[in-house]
């Protein structure tokens, strides 16, 4: 109970209202969250010691009772859908993208760091809304490092592949990917993998011809 009480500093609105509504409202906050009461309130209790996230909620939500009043001023109605916690926290409690998560962890710590943190996210959030874990995630991270990191790219479409193994775009882009490593044999495996999965596909189908049709100058 502690957890749901001490939450109720969050925003002085909430404190004026009855008890069933009260609790209602802590519950929300803490669930589009992910946190604990201890989150916020990481001091002991009168030390007097700062709390920043503490200030941070309290602006958070100020935040969102301006956000709501302006939409219902410019729609001119009151049953205006409303901005909560959960519409951008979606139960973490810094919201970020899933592509700006992975692109940071492969700058600072590389692409196998990023691969283990997919796995982590994925086994933590998926099926939830926090994280979109679709097929174009990973595909659209590889797909912007291919040409300066192919190896990198194929490392994730690789994993992309083990959780969407009929993704013909992935195997499309991770031909493309060896080809920048001058291995088109390998790069015609994959595109010849494609088409078995989506034999009309004539851009994959393109491009592999051309592949054949090249010889390459090593």
């Amino acid at each position: 109970m502690r957890q749901f009480a001490i939450l109720a500093l969050w925003t002085g609105a909430a404190q004026a209202q009855p008890g069933p509504n009260l609790m209602a409202n802590m519950q929300t906050i803490s669930q589009a969250l992910g946190v604990n009461c201890e989150y916020c309130h990481s001091a002991p209790r009168g030390s007097g010691q700062p709390e920043p996230k503490k200030e941070i909620a309290r602006a958070m939500m100020a935040m969102i009772r301006e956000i709501n009043a302006k939409v219902q001023a410019a729609t001119g109605g009151t049953n205006a859908t409303g901005v909560e916690c959960v519409t951008c926290h979606r139960g973490v409690a810094i919201p970020r993208q899933l592509d700006d998560i992975l692109n940071a962890t492969i700058r600072e710590k590389g692409v196998a760091a990023a691969v283990v943190q997919y796995r982590e996210l994925r086994k933590q959030y998926y099926g939830r809304q926090s994280y979109d874990f679709g097929e174009g995630t990973l595909l659209a991270i590889a797909q912007r490092i291919t040409a300066s990191k192919p190896d990198d790219a194929i490392a994730l479409l690789q994993l992309n592949i083990e959780f969407y193994p009929q993704s013909v775009q992935s195997y499309g882009a991770l031909a493309y990917a060896y080809t920048r490593k001058f291995d088109d044999q390998t790069a015609m495996k994959y595109f010849e993998k494609a088409l078995e999965i989506q034999p009309e596909n004539g851009i994959i189908r393109g491009q592999l011809e051309q592949l054949k049709s090249y010889r390459r100058n090593r």
